[in-house]
């Protein structure tokens, strides 16, 4: 089960959202609005930036985000933007 690091708790308050581990064990979290679940997020067998950060330190996790956005950015779905905006 993945752990929801700080850093994501935080970027899910600024976008007014709640995360909860998700309940699907192939994803990282549920996010829920108003108290509806609208999507599950983050591949589990796949690191993100606050992951990254905590093990291999910043450097390594700025490398990575810049890769991550490289390969994501004409991904415009609910999923990507959530996945994009909690977890690098």
């Amino acid at each position: 089960m993945y752990e929801i690091t700080d850093y994501t708790l935080k970027q899910a308050k600024k976008l007014g959202v709640v995360v909860k581990p998700a309940k699907n064990p192939k994803k990282k979290l549920d996010v829920f609005k108003n108290g509806e679940k609208i999507v599950s997020v983050g591949a589990s067998a796949y690191g993100d930036f606050p992951t990254y950060t905590k093990e291999k330190g910043k450097a390594f996790a700025d490398e990575r985000r810049r890769l991550y956005k490289i390969r994501h950015n004409k991904n415009t779905g609910l999923a990507s933007f959530y996945a994009n905006n909690l977890l690098w």
